[in-house]
């Protein structure tokens, strides 16, 4: 009896948790499941050295026009060995302020070395690499490279994901023939496929047309 009550317990637990999304939005798995995901700002891994405000899950959430578009670019991929992987998409508005609060205190320079090296912490802000608003927030920008399906192992693109510096533009010039075509790959097979790059960042696409221009979420990370 007491295990009947605790199994009840659990599932009454895992309903209550689940997260009813907003209309017009998907979690990605729903849609297509063999994305792979590696959400960076809900672990230490990223820019500032800790877990984002607002990141509680691994699940990838997206406006369910840019969740289709994405399977679609799953599906060529697929056809070569290859796929995609997620580090970032819908992301709240609280994870924003975050950045931006993080961005003002000159000295917390934690991850400084690894992913901006080459640029005063001061100066973030005017060269653009944080700001105040995001276009991840309206649900339909996404953060992305290509895998090899086999391996699980990422392409070569010439710099990490989320590097702040020139290294990190599309069109570079000091890169390898190698990482020059993984990028150009990148970008054409997003783009056939009704994303819109961005000329700062080789990882960051936004669906052109998307659903909402000019409104900002702010709901949480959470499955």
């Amino acid at each position: 009896m007491k295990n009947i009550v605790l199994l009840s317990t659990f599932i009454i637990s895992l309903t209550v948790c689940a997260q009813k999304l907003p209309k017009g939005f998907v979690f990605l798995s729903d849609v297509d499941a063999t994305i792979q995901s590696e959400l960076r700002y809900l672990s230490n891994n990223n820019f500032i050295g800790k877990t984002i405000n607002g990141y509680y899950d691994n699940c990838v959430i997206v406006t369910k026009e840019t969740a289709d578009a994405l399977q679609k670019v799953q599906t060529v991929l697929t056809k070569k060995g290859l796929g995609l992987k997620v580090f970032d998409a819908y992301r709240p508005q609280q994870a924003v302020d975050h950045f931006v609060k993080w961005a003002r205190v000159l000295n917390d320079t934690l991850m400084k070395h690894q992913y901006y090296p080459e640029v005063p912490k001061s100066e973030l802000f005017k060269r653009g690499y944080i700001a105040s608003k995001s276009g991840h927030t309206r649900g339909s920008t996404v953060d992305l490279t290509i895998i090899d399906i086999k391996t699980g192992k990422e392409l070569d693109m010439g710099s990490p994901y989320d590097f702040f510096g020139v290294e990190s533009h599309p069109f570079y010039k000091n890169t390898s023939e190698k990482q020059k075509k993984n990028r150009f790959y990148l970008r054409e097979v997003m783009m056939a496929n009704n994303f819109k790059p961005y000329n700062n960042e080789w990882w960051h696409f936004t669906l052109r047309n998307e659903p909402f221009p000019i409104t900002y979420f702010n709901f949480p990370i959470k499955g």
